[in-house]
């Protein structure tokens, strides 16, 4: 299952650090980027969010959220986030049901091998909760200055 741009983006409740839990409805009315990546401290993940971070005043000052969610835990969430100085909200789906229900969590090649995991990918969310950009299969390389483009930030 994908989304495409037009469909209304999957409501969540998920845990952020500290275990306070936050809803995508919490941002009714603002332009939100959730994006899914498989696993904090890691090369490709460390990458994409610091390319965010890096770019943070740019999607601010066009009134974007930024919102990272990945299956860690909050001990995870709260030592990348410290790590690498984020100053975006990193959510954690250990569940992986927010994951599933955007189709961010399925059968991937990695390798060579077809593996089950978080396939990388970023929603653009309007303030009436509509997906406005739906991109899977994202490179964490370079993604940023893609989703800057298309968004004319």
């Amino acid at each position: 299952m994908t989304l495409n741009a037009g469909d209304k983006a999957p409501e969540f409740t998920l845990p952020d650090a500290s275990g306070t839990h936050h809803s995508l409805a919490d941002f009714a009315g603002q332009n939100v980027i959730v994006y899914f990546y498989p696993k904090a401290m890691t090369p490709g993940c460390t990458t994409q969010a610091c390319d965010f971070r890096d770019n943070m005043a740019a999607f601010t000052s066009k009134g974007y959220v930024v919102i990272g969610v990945s299956p860690d835990s909050g001990k995870d969430l709260q030592e990348f986030t410290d790590q690498e100085n984020l100053p975006f909200m990193l959510l954690g789906d250990e569940s992986k049901e927010t994951l599933k229900a955007y189709g961010a969590f399925g059968t991937k090649n990695m390798y060579g091998k077809e593996v089950q995991g978080v396939i990388r990918s970023t929603f653009v969310i309007d303030g009436d909760g509509v997906l406005t950009h739906a991109l899977y299969n994202v490179k964490a390389t370079g993604h940023v200055d893609m989703l800057r483009e298309k968004l004319g930030v």
